[in-house]
């Protein structure tokens, strides 16, 4: 069970870190649960949060939206103190576990562009056949199940 959190103008409820964050109380749950952020509990066991965790909620929502997995953002929230703000060092050594991976993502984007003007009146009319979708035709040498596999679909 969280410890208890001291009442007080830092402590924030869950509907207030949702109403500052702009997200969903449920979200709020979700990241707790998921071990991205923590909350206390006040004497009618409320939770209660510090307000530090405003800027990890916002770490988080920029995180996602450049598509980087929650396993990588609970990673590099790992090096940054939970119950303060983080120091000038600490940002940077979060930021640079991410460097490599949207660098990766970015080049796959390039790459997807590319191909994609390709396709523009390439004729395959099916993903069976589209190289994009199916490079080398794996699917019909049996390589792969044609779920979630490479090509367009993977990115």
């Amino acid at each position: 069970m969280p410890a208890p959190v001291a009442a007080g103008k830092t402590a924030l409820s869950v509907g207030e870190v949702a109403r500052r964050c702009d997200i969903p109380v449920s979200t709020v749950h979700f990241y707790e649960a998921e071990g991205l952020i923590r909350s206390g509990r006040n004497k009618a066991n409320h939770r209660r949060y510090s307000r530090h965790v405003l800027r990890r909620i916002a770490v988080i929502k920029v995180a996602q939206r450049t598509g980087i997995p929650l396993r990588e953002i609970r990673q590099a929230l790992a090096v940054l103190p939970e119950d303060g703000a983080p120091t000038a060092l600490q940002w940077r050594a979060m930021s640079r576990q991410w460097q490599a991976l949207l660098q990766q993502k970015i080049a796959d984007l390039h790459l997807l562009q590319q191909q994609l003007d390709s396709c523009i009146g390439c004729g395959c009319l099916s993903l069976s056949d589209c190289p994009l979708r199916n490079p080398g035709d794996c699917l019909a040498d049996g390589k792969a199940s044609g779920h979630g596999g490479t090509g367009m679909a993977g990115i």
